[in-house]
């Protein structure tokens, strides 16, 4: 089970490959806002999705798509942490 810093670092790998190509890594930070602040559309909301439960083998449910639990990588984090228990 991986901690929420591998947790953190992972996600941010994938977004920072995924949908922010050429942007340093420190310009994106665990409370950067993906949702809210336009970096993550419906689509690559969907493919974050995606990616989380391929990597880490967890599930989400419908109402867990959204900006409350998948605004910032703390976010996203937090809500793995749970999911892995």
């Amino acid at each position: 089970m991986a901690t929420t810093d591998e947790m953190v670092q992972t996600v941010k790998a994938f977004i920072l490959d995924e949908f922010l190509p050429g942007e340093p890594a420190d310009s994106l930070t665990g409370d950067t806002p993906l949702i809210s602040g336009g970096i993550l559309d419906s689509i690559a909301t969907l493919k974050l999705v995606m990616f989380l439960e391929e990597k880490f083998g967890v599930v989400l449910a419908a109402h867990e798509v959204d900006r409350q639990y998948l605004d910032t990588l703390n976010d996203i984090a937090k809500l793995l942490a749970a999911k892995q228990r």
